[in-house]
């Protein structure tokens, strides 16, 4: 065989050998991708729903609803100075229950923090606060508080900003105390009515710009039907009387909301007056 045809099988070799390679790297399958790690939960999915503390001075507890999850900065301020407040509780049973020696045989004090969710409209949510302290003596303490909370401006609402400035609150002072003496008839029908004066036993009806309030849900999805005013036990007559929830219309105090807030009630509450869940 001459030079030229060994050199020209030689180079016909050589590129039949570079094709075969080339083709088993193209038949290859290719590397699988790394799998991706799962997306980090967002921060309100680790946020704390409660909070719990015993010792032998004291026993506290906090729960936050669900609602707040979606509400951020609503919680870190709600979960900040709850747990602020039950810290400072414990932090006095421990003072009183150190100086008074004789009484250690007694059960500890504690505090209840219970935030429920209540209405919400587009713009606003509402929380009702239910709480329960105990520091001795033949019952612990009850009481209601409400929270009204802005979630375009992530602030609270204070009762007199939903209204317009100056609004004369009396037609709706004079609803709230004709609804709660309805309520009290219908517990006991020996019920003496009382006023927005206090009468000679002392109860009087309380005022609606100083008693805390929640949005009703409305029959109008996504609105506000009414307010719920939060009365606790022993305001407006024995303890044994028990507190009560009522809930007023917005028909009857629409002329005196704010401007930036109208908007947020339409229709009725499911029930109006006496709404109070007695379990």
């Amino acid at each position: 065989m001459s030079l030229p045809s060994r050199a020209l099988i030689l180079t016909a070799a050589a590129a039949l050998t570079l094709a075969a390679c080339d083709r088993r790297e193209r038949e290859a399958p290719a590397p699988e991708a790394p799998a991706e790690a799962p997306p980090s939960p967002p921060p309100t999915a680790r946020a704390p729903m409660t909070y719990e503390s015993e010792n032998r001075f004291a026993q506290v507890e906090l729960a936050l609803p669900d609602a707040v999850r979606a509400q951020p900065d609503l919680h870190a301020r709600l979960y900040a100075e709850a747990v602020r407040e039950l810290r400072t509780f414990s932090e006095g049973a421990q003072a009183d229950r150190t100086e008074y020696e004789g009484d250690m045989d007694l059960p500890p004090y504690s505090k209840h923090i219970d935030y429920v969710a209540a209405g919400e409209t587009g713009k606003l949510i509402s929380l009702q606060r239910n709480s329960s302290e105990y520091t001795g003596g033949a019952h612990p303490n009850p009481a209601y508080g409400a929270v009204i909370w802005d979630k375009a401006l992530k602030q609270f609402v204070q009762p007199a900003q939903l209204f317009r400035r100056g609004a004369d609150l009396s037609a709706l002072d004079q609803a709230l105390c004709d609804a709660l003496n309805t309520a009290r008839r219908g517990r006991n029908p020996d019920a003496q009515p009382i006023g927005l004066n206090p009468t000679q036993g002392g109860w009087s009806c309380p005022r609606a710009g100083t008693t805390p309030f929640v949005l009703a849900p409305s029959t109008t999805p996504g609105k506000a039907g009414g307010l719920i005013f939060l009365i606790g036990p022993y305001q407006v007559g024995p303890y044994a009387e028990g507190g009560y929830e009522v809930a007023i219309p917005q028909s009857v105090f629409r002329s005196l909301l704010a401007p930036a807030y109208a908007d947020e009630f339409a229709g009725q509450p499911p029930r109006t007056g006496d709404v109070t869940d007695l379990g």
